[in-house]
């Protein structure tokens, strides 16, 4: 399995934001997770603040890639959806990112949406990441 994170000059620096313009992958297998959110394991909202959403939101994703035999170094690739509602608070998504991605953060993509499946939900995150061979 490799993974090779660019950032090269002819683009804008978003590793002050925590992520990777691209990522470069051969080999292992490809684990595609489902938007996570919020909430701990009883689905119970962990707070009603984009912090604490986004902080739980990650940890769920650790917690399934390391189910799965990986960690958060395989992440490739994710893609942050923020309601509108929470908009101007996204800093806190940078500090939460540079806490879990400290070197070669994946190519990330931020999309304000109008709203997700639940009214108390501001953050939802999708991952893909690239795990070892069996």
């Amino acid at each position: 399995m490799h993974r090779q994170t660019l950032n090269p000059d002819c683009v804008f620096d978003t590793l002050q934001y925590g992520f990777s313009q691209a990522v470069i992958s051969q080999g292992g297998r490809r684990l595609h997770l489902s938007g996570q959110i919020g909430v701990d394991e009883h689905e119970r909202l962990v707070g009603d603040d984009l912090a604490s959403q986004t902080r739980a939101a990650l940890h769920n994703v650790r917690r399934l890639i390391e189910h799965a035999g990986g960690d958060m170094a395989h992440v490739l690739v994710m893609r942050i959806y923020i309601a509108v509602a929470a908009r101007d608070d996204q800093a806190c998504i940078v500090e939460t990112l540079r806490e879990y991605f400290p070197e070669q953060p994946p190519a990330t993509s931020w999309i304000v949406v109008s709203g997700l499946s639940e009214p108390q939900w501001l953050v939802e995150i999708e991952a893909e990441a690239l795990l070892p061979d069996a």
